[in-house]
């Protein structure tokens, strides 16, 4: 699975957390394709990869918002 824990997700650079996002992104799209078809069994996966892709682009913003305040 790919939840990862905050401290692990701040420690990265912003291009390791964008392609962590592209893959959370397709594994969501393709468990919402499951759901739509009933193959979908466990409905939490949808809402875990939902959670951490929220949590990934939190994390971009906020070491865009801190490059901004040190420049």
């Amino acid at each position: 699975n790919n939840v990862m824990d905050v401290k692990e997700l701040r420690d990265q650079d912003e291009s390791q957390l964008n392609e962590q996002l592209i893959v959370l992104l397709k594994e969501h799209f393709e468990l919402r394709m499951q759901q739509s078809t009933s193959q979908l069994s466990d409905l939490s996966k949808l809402n875990k990869t939902k959670k951490s892709i929220a949590q990934i682009k939190t994390i971009i913003n906020e070491k865009k918002s801190w490059v901004k305040l040190i420049q």
